[in-house]
C-alpha cells in the first residue's frame, strides 16, 4: 500500500509539472503573439508558425513523459528499444513540422522554430529559478572571485 502511495504521489507530481510547463507555454505564446501583432506588419504567418511549433512541441513533451512513464515499468532491454523508437518518432515529427513550415507559404519558419524551442527554454528557466543551490553557487563564485580565492 505504501508503494502505491509513493507511486501515486510521483505521478501526481509529474502531472503537476506537466500542467505547469504547459500553462507557461500558453502564457509565453500569448505574450509573443501580442507583441507580434504590435511589432510585425503582417503577423499572421508568424503567429501560425508559433502556434504550429508550440502545439507540436507540447505534444512531443507530453509524449516524452508518457514514454518515460511506460519505460520505467519495462525490463531494461525492452525499455531501451522502446525509448529509442519513441525518440526517433518525435524527431521525425519535428522534421515533418519544419518541412511543412518551410514549404507552406502561410506559415513562418522562424515562428515555427520559436514554437518548437520555447518549451525547452521554459523548462531550463524553470529549473534554474527552482534550484536555490544554482543561485547560491553563482553568488558563492562571485564572492570567491572578489576575495581572491
Amino acid at each position: 500500500n505504501n508503494g502505491n502511495d509513493k507511486k501515486g504521489g510521483k505521478m501526481n507530481a509529474l502531472k503537476q509539472t506537466q500542467k505547469r510547463i504547459m500553462t507557461w507555454l500558453l502564457i509565453v505564446d500569448a505574450i509573443i503573439i501580442g507583441v507580434s501583432f504590435i511589432a510585425i506588419k503582417e503577423p499572421r504567418p508568424f503567429v501560425l508558425g508559433l502556434v504550429f511549433g508550440s502545439a507540436i512541441s507540447g505534444l512531443n513533451f507530453m509524449e516524452l513523459s508518457n514514454t518515460l512513464s511506460r519505460a520505467v515499468q519495462m525490463q531494461s532491454d525492452k525499455a531501451q528499444s522502446f525509448t529509442v523508437i519513441k525518440y526517433f518518432i518525435r524527431y521525425i515529427v519535428t522534421a515533418v513540422v519544419l518541412y511543412v513550415s518551410i514549404v507552406a507559404p502561410y506559415i513562418n519558419v522562424l515562428g515555427t522554430i520559436l514554437g518548437l524551442v520555447i518549451i525547452k527554454i521554459i523548462i531550463l528557466i524553470g529549473n534554474f529559478l527552482g534550484d536555490k543551490r544554482f543561485f547560491r553557487n553563482i553568488l558563492r563564485r562571485k564572492e570567491d572571485e572578489s576575495s581572491g580565492q
